[in-house]
């Protein structure tokens, strides 16, 4: 892996390489003011970038001036970030458009046209959040609402690219197989408004073996199958904490984890991945620069690199190490679980089998 370049301009801590065709890049923060989400990605090299609009933790927060908005677009000029294709907001945790309460369903249906309206009003063409849950209703039918919600969206709003994200397959939630997400489309009428955002931890999480190039490919394939690369709107790039189809949302620095580097060496040398937002949301980003920094910086290193180079076997194993004892851990949870769940599973038999018994008795 590279070192860290010479800063060439006073103040970043790592020097973007704009002329990389993979927008790789993290989520920032937005500390003192929207406008500065532009600085940080600066400060860790990214050539795309996410940011929450708003308190993600709120459902009304104070409007979006119009000076902040002018800052912002004046400071993605600057520092050359197309805001319609290099910046990928994240939607507020609170938002469901899948739940089943008509009151609860408005209000999140508010707070998401909203945000939608703050990225108009920024000139951000893409607009990325989790799909929610059916909160044990329907499953179905829970799409069908969230359909239904983003409809409603885009005939409120005038250019934002919805983005659905999928996600790990915990508890009810909504939009952790392809096909959920092929159902969403296929009840949006306007398609050219609507995007999706893979997570490679969710997707790992949700039980879809990405770490070698068959499973990538198998993947891809019934990605393209279903959805459609068209729809393919950008990648959340994490690696996972916990094992295969463990339905976990933990996220994890690059090659540390259960996925590791394969994966995203495969990703950073396939050419229908440029040109989109590749952001990452791994620990200890944020406010710190190092980890988004460092792990860009690894992504872009990857390019060009083969699975058996010297260096690559080297550096594998050099980032497993530094993950493993989380990896231990989460596996003797999943292990724990699993085993409960047999456990459960057999207890259940047993007890049907014996009032079946007294009743034939």
């Amino acid at each position: 892996m590279a070192k860290k370049e010479q800063v060439i301009e006073k103040g970043f801590a790592y020097v973007r390489n704009a002329k990389i065709e993979y927008k790789f890049g993290a989520h920032v923060t937005t500390s003192k003011g929207i406008f500065n989400s532009v600085g940080h990605a600066m400060d860790i090299g990214a050539n795309s970038f996410a940011m929450f609009l708003k308190s993600p933790r709120r459902w009304v927060s104070p409007a979006l001036s119009d000076n902040d908005a002018a800052r912002f677009k004046e400071m993605c000029q600057k520092y050359n970030f197309n805001p319609r294709t290099d910046v990928l907001p994240h939607g507020s945790y609170f938002i469901n458009l899948a739940n089943p309460d008509i009151t609860k369903n408005k209000q999140s249906l508010d707070c998401f046209i909203d945000d939608l309206q703050r990225c108009e009003k920024l000139d951000i063409g893409l607009y990325n959040f989790h799909p929610g849950s059916s909160l044990g209703s329907d499953h179905q039918e829970s799409l069908e609402r969230l359909a239904t919600n983003i409809n409603t969206a885009i005939e409120k709003t005038k250019f934002v690219r919805i983005v659905v994200e999928n996600m790990a397959g915990h508890g009810n939630l909504v939009g952790s197989t392809l096909d959920d997400l092929a159902e969403v489309l296929k009840q949006v009428k306007n398609k050219e408004r609507l995007g999706f955002c893979i997570d490679t931890c969710h997707t790992f999480a949700a039980g879809y073996d990405i770490r070698d190039e068959k499973g990538w490919k198998k993947f891809w394939d019934e990605f393209d199958e279903k959805v459609g690369f068209e729809h393919l709107a950008s990648l959340h790039l994490n690696d996972s904490k916990a094992p295969l189809g463990a339905n976990r949302d933990l996220h994890q620095r690059i090659g540390w984890g259960f996925l590791g580097l394969e994966c995203f060496r495969l990703l950073a040398n396939d050419d229908r991945f440029k040109g989109i937002p590749l952001v990452l949301e791994v620990p200890d980003g944020g406010e710190k620069v190092t980890p988004y920094g460092d792990d860009i910086k690894l992504l872009e290193w990857l390019i060009g690199k083969k699975k058996d180079d010297s260096e690559v076997v080297a550096k594998t194993s050099q980032l497993q190490k530094l993950g493993e004892n989380e990896r231990k851990e989460q596996q003797t949870k999943y292990e724990k679980k699993q085993k409960k769940r047999r456990s459960s599973g057999a207890d259940i038999a047993s007890l049907m089998t014996k009032k079946r018994r007294k009743k034939t008795a």
